[in-house]
C-alpha cells in the first residue's frame, strides 16, 4: 500500500519556524544569564558599600610606655669554667697499692700524702746505698789527708773522691725512684674519686685519683676578633649556670690571647671568679656578659614590640582616635640598637612616653581600632633565667 505524496514530502514552511523558535529560545537564555549577572554584580557592590561603612571591630592587643633606662654595652658568650689548678693524679712506676691516706672528696693541703705503693725493698736497697756513700765519702776523705801528707798520687785521690760522687749519685737516684712510690699533693685542693684500692697492682700512667682546687676558677671562652678592641685585662664580667637559677657570679678577665684563631677567626679569652664554697666544678658551662664601653640611658622596648620587615623596623603606637573608636594603631619607624635579654634599645624614631603595643601588631595597620587588655604582658626582663618545672 503507497502513502500518499502529500504525507511523504515535508510540509513546507515547516524548517524556517523551527529555526526561528531556536534563535528565540537562544536569545532567552542568554537575556537571563544576562540579567542573572547583572544581579550579582550590582549584589555586590551593594554589599561591599554596607561593608565600607561598617564600623572596623577592635584588636586587642598589650600595650607598654616607652621608657629610658640605663643600659650597660655588653658581650656575651659561652664559657667552660676549669679549676685554677687541677690535674688527675698517677705513678710513675708500678706497684701494689700499700696504703690510701685520703678520704674521697675531702680538702687536702700542699704536700699531704695521698697514696703509698709497696716501697720495702727500693727502700732497703736505699740503705744500702746510703751505707756505701758513706764509705765512699770517709774513703775520700781520708785520700784527701794522705795526699797532704804525700803518702798517695793525686790520681789515687782523684779516684777515690770520684767514687764518692758516684756513690751519692746512686743514692739520690734510689731516693727519686722510692719517692715515685708516693702520691703527695702537689697543691691544697679537692680530692675526688679515688680509683683504686689497697693491694690493687697499679700500672704506670694509670690513673689512681684527681685533685682539683677550688678556691678561684678559670672560665674559658671564645669571642670574634671584632671585639678585641673592646677586651680589657681586668675589665667586668658576669655569670650565670643552669644549675644556680636566679644567682649570678661575678669576675674579671685575666687574659686575652694574644693570637686569634686561623680557623674560627675567634680570639680564646679568660676570665677568673672567686669560688666560695666551691660552687663551680670544672667542666661545667656558663653564660657570660662583658660589661665594654660605657654606660647610657636609651629608651627601651619587649624585644615583641619590634617587627623588623624588608622595608624597615617597626613599632605600632596605641594613639587616640575618633569617638567610635578612642585608640588606633598608629604605624612608625624606628632604629633599633643592641638587644639585652628580653629588651632592645631603641636609638631613633621614638619619643618617651609613647604607649606601644607589646603584642598582637601582626594584625595591625594603620587606623585599625584598638582595645587594650594588659593582664598578660610579654616579658620584659634585662637578665631572664631560665624557669625551674
Amino acid at each position: 500500500m503507497e502513502l500518499p505524496n502529500n504525507l511523504l514530502e515535508p510540509a513546507s514552511g515547516s524548517e524556517p519556524s523551527s529555526r526561528k523558535r531556536m534563535v528565540f529560545m537562544l536569545g532567552g537564555v542568554g537575556l537571563f544569564l544576562a540579567l542573572l549577572v547583572g544581579f550579582n554584580v550590582f549584589k555586590g557592590i551593594m554589599i561591599g558599600r554596607a561593608l565600607a561603612g561598617a564600623p572596623q571591630l577592635p584588636e586587642t592587643v598589650t600595650t607598654t610606655e616607652a621608657k629610658v633606662a640605663a643600659w650597660q654595652p655588653a658581650l656575651n658568650a659561652v664559657g667552660t669554667v676549669r679549676a685554677l689548678h687541677g690535674a688527675d693524679l698517677a705513678f710513675e712506676v708500678p706497684g701494689v697499692v700499700a696504703r690510701i691516706d685520703v678520704a674521697p672528696g675531702s680538702d687536702v693541703k700542699q704536700g699531704q700524702a695521698l697514696v703509698t705503693l709497696n716501697d720495702e725493698a727500693e727502700t732497703a736497697q736505699l740503705r744500702q746505698l746510703k751505707a756505701m756513700a758513706d764509705l765512699a765519702a770517709v774513703t775520700a776523705r781520708r785520700a784527701k789527708e794522705q795526699l797532704e801528707a804525700r803518702t798517695i798520687s793525686p790520681a789515687d785521690f782523684d779516684a777515690a773522691e770520684a767514687d764518692a760522687r758516684a756513690k751519692a749519685a746512686a743514692v739520690q737516684s734510689q731516693a727519686a725512684f722510692v719517692a715515685k712510690k708516693h702520691i703527695a699533693a702537689p697543691f691544697p685542693g679537692r680530692v675526688g674519686l679515688v680509683l683504686t684500692s689497697p693491694g690493687a697492682y697499679l700500672n704506670p700512667g694509670a690513673s689512681v685519683l684527681t685533685l682539683q682546687q677550688l678556691d678561684h676558677v678559670f672560665v674559658d671562652f671564645a669571642l670574634p676578633q671584632k671585639a678585641i678592641g673592646q677586651l680589657r685585662k681586668g675589665g667586668k664580667c658576669t655569670a650565670t649556670l643552669d644549675a644556680y637559677p636566679g644567682r649570678t657570679f661575678t669576675g674579671q678577665i685575666t687574659a686575652v690571647n694574644p693570637k686569634v684563631d686561623g680557623s674560627t677567626r675567634n680570639v680564646q679569652v679568660e676570665a677568673t671568679f672567686p669560688n666560695p664554697g666551691s660552687l663551680l666544678v670544672p667542666g661545667m658551662f656558663a653564660n657570660l656578659s662583658l660589661e665594654v664601653g660605657t654606660r647610657e640611658d636609651v629608651l627601651t622596648l619587649p624585644q615583641t614590640a619590634v617587627t623588623y620587615n624588608p622595608y624597615g623596623t617597626v613599632v605600632f603606637l596605641a594613639v587616640k582616635g575618633k569617638d567610635k573608636a578612642p585608640l588606633v594603631a598608629q604605624q612608625v619607624f624606628v632604629t633599633a640598637g643592641a638587644t639585652r635579654g628580653d629588651q632592645v634599645a631603641i636609638l631613633k624614631g621614638l619619643t618617651e612616653g609613647a604607649q606601644v603595643v607589646t603584642s598582637g601588631s601582626l594584625k595591625l595597620r594603620n587606623g585599625t581600632p584598638l582595645l587594650v587588655d594588659n593582664r598578660v604582658q610579654p616579658s620584659s626582663d634585662a637578665h631572664p633565667a631560665p624557669q625551674e618545672q
